[in-house]
């Protein structure tokens, strides 16, 4: 067999062993390493496979450990964990459920909205469903709620905390497509391609976010009116009413100046995602000293948890590096781009592919095993083929959602079978979230209908967007390439180090001085980039 197809051969082999295992409940970090170390390691054996490859592992690792973006992943988890503690959702969800109690599907709208707020504040997935499950499931029982509709919504909204910024799923996703990006263009010939930020995916995806918060609304609606058995309406009494407006300002003036100062900064461009973030867990310690809920055994409890979700995270990062390197090694990248490029239909048919595949694993799969296993394999190949970076991370942002509600293994599901008790059964979860799943999908399908909805706030506050790739169509929300810079002997690490001061733009940023060949195999010093 000719070593090239044997190497292919065992890089399409290595993927679906490591998706065996993960299946299997082995945990994801040392699936993807270990997986990737042996058939590296068989791979070398057979002659197919050069070990000298492994030792951009380091440059990688070290990328990430200096990596000022993904700083923001540890102090947005503290920020959401302190916010939990503070009871914030609590008072939330009790004042918009006598806000809108009154009308029909009243509490699940306001079920909605608080999910909303949340999202925007906190972006904590299992602490939301498993607050607004204890507090929103028994008052929605009580209230004769559809069991269904009720698991539904609480599930649904919980999980957009995924998609509205500050989300740390956008912060990796934003890193890895800066990544992906530079290699692609590299490919094209572009030396100088232009940045994908953080800030410019949280802006993309703010839209979509409120778009689909918004048809969650209008599925609750839509009950009210056809089944209004489903989501009756609550009696207020007279002393509430008149209490009601100051109740209102109280609970929402907190979260929303907490909003306006983490996300208004990132997207007015006054702070980076990494300053908002440490701004975003100061407030969220002054709100919890202000509702009484800060000590020392509180703080202590919160650094706890940030710990151990941010290395949990880090650590699936680190073993999924080796694993994007071995499979490249291997020749696996050849397959992905024949594969995609003989799709029927150019671009849209690779597209479609890619969702596709991305939603079939979030029934198996968490989130940022998903992005971390897929983008770095898939985005390079179909920037190539002319599909914005940009508005390809909204809407693999958007696809992400589904693997919290699809079951079997739909965390959000789990999270609220835990907290229920006998108010719902697992059935009834099931096949409450369905519903929802299908709004989710049908809002991926409108951002592939109508661009803009991920690229026309970016746009608008940044003053370019990615660029095109050299000889293709041009991509939507997308500036014309620039022409490539002189190349400069300057190492990845060096900028890592001392940073950039005394260099061009980033939009006529000098590369150094290798091709597309060493990027494609090493990376670019980038730790999830290809």
């Amino acid at each position: 067999m000719q070593p090239v197809l044997l190497g292919e051969l065992l890089a399409l082999l290595m993927f679906l062993c490591t998706l065996v295992a993960v299946l299997a409940g082995y945990p994801v970090a040392f699936t993807l390493a270990g997986t990737a170390l042996l058939f590296a390691w068989i791979g070398h054996d057979l002659g197919v496979f050069d070990p000298a490859l492994l030792t951009g592992l380091a440059s990688r690792y070290f990328g990430t450990m200096v990596n000022e973006v993904l700083v923001a992943v540890p102090l947005f988890v503290f920020m959401g964990v302190m916010l939990e503690r503070s009871r914030l959702a609590e008072t939330l969800l009790t004042t918009m459920g006598e806000l809108f109690g009154r009308l029909r599907g009243g509490l699940g709208i306001s079920v909605v909205l608080v999910g909303t707020l949340l999202a925007a504040s906190t972006g904590i997935v299992g602490a939301t469903v498993v607050t607004m499950g204890l507090l929103s499931l028994p008052a929605m029982a009580r209230a004769g709620y559809d069991p269904k509709l009720s698991a539904g919504v609480i599930c649904a909204s919980g999980t957009l905390g995924q998609i509205i910024p500050p989300s740390t799923v956008l912060i990796f996703m934003g890193d890895m497509l800066q990544g992906a990006n530079q290699t692609a263009q590299l490919a094209l010939g572009n030396f100088a391609p232009e940045p994908v930020s953080v800030g410019q995916l949280f802006a993309g995806a703010l839209l979509p976010g409120l778009l689909l918060a918004g048809l969650y609304v209008g599925w609750v609606v839509v009950q009210a009116v056809v089944n209004p058995a489903a989501c009756p309406a609550l009696p207020l009494d007279a002393a509430d009413r008149r209490r009601l407006p100051r109740k209102v300002l109280l609970a929402l003036a907190p979260p929303l100046l907490l909003i306006l100062a983490v996300l208004g900064s990132i997207l007015a461009g006054i702070a980076s995602p990494t300053e908002s973030a440490s701004v975003g867990a100061v407030g969220a310690m002054a709100l919890a000293a202000a509702n009484r809920r800060l000590d020392l055994g509180v703080l202590r409890e919160v650094m706890r948890s940030t710990l151990t979700i941010s290395s949990m995270v880090f650590v699936i990062l680190m073993g999924a590096s080796v694993f994007s390197l071995v499979f490249r090694g291997l020749g696996g990248e050849r397959i992905v781009e024949d594969v995609l490029s003989a799709m029927p239909g150019g671009k849209w048919g690779a597209l479609l592919l890619v969702m596709a595949l991305m939603f079939v694993l979030g029934f198996f799969l968490d989130t940022f095993e998903i992005i971390f296993i897929v983008v770095p394999i898939t985005a390079p190949v179909l920037i190539r083929l002319g599909v914005d970076p940009l508005w390809l991370g909204v809407m693999m942002g958007v696809n992400l959602q589904t693997s919290f509600l699809t079951p079997p293994f739909g965390f959000a599901l789990f999270y609220l079978r835990g907290v229920a008790g006998r108010l719902v059964s697992t059935l009834d979860i099931y096949r409450g979230v369905l519903p929802f799943v299908g709004i989710q999908v049908l809002c991926v399908g409108l951002l592939m209908a109508v661009p803009a909805l991920g690229t026309w706030l970016p746009e608008r506050l940044f003053a370019a967007g990615p660029a095109v790739p050299a000889g293709g169509t041009e991509a939507h929300g997308a500036a014309p390439a620039t022409p490539a810079a002189p190349m400069e002997p300057r190492s990845q690490e060096f900028e890592n180090l001392f940073g950039s001061e005394g260099r061009p733009s980033p939009r006529q940023s000098p590369r150094q001085p290798w091709g597309p060949e060493f990027e494609n195999l090493f990376g670019s010093g980038r730790p999830p980039g290809p």
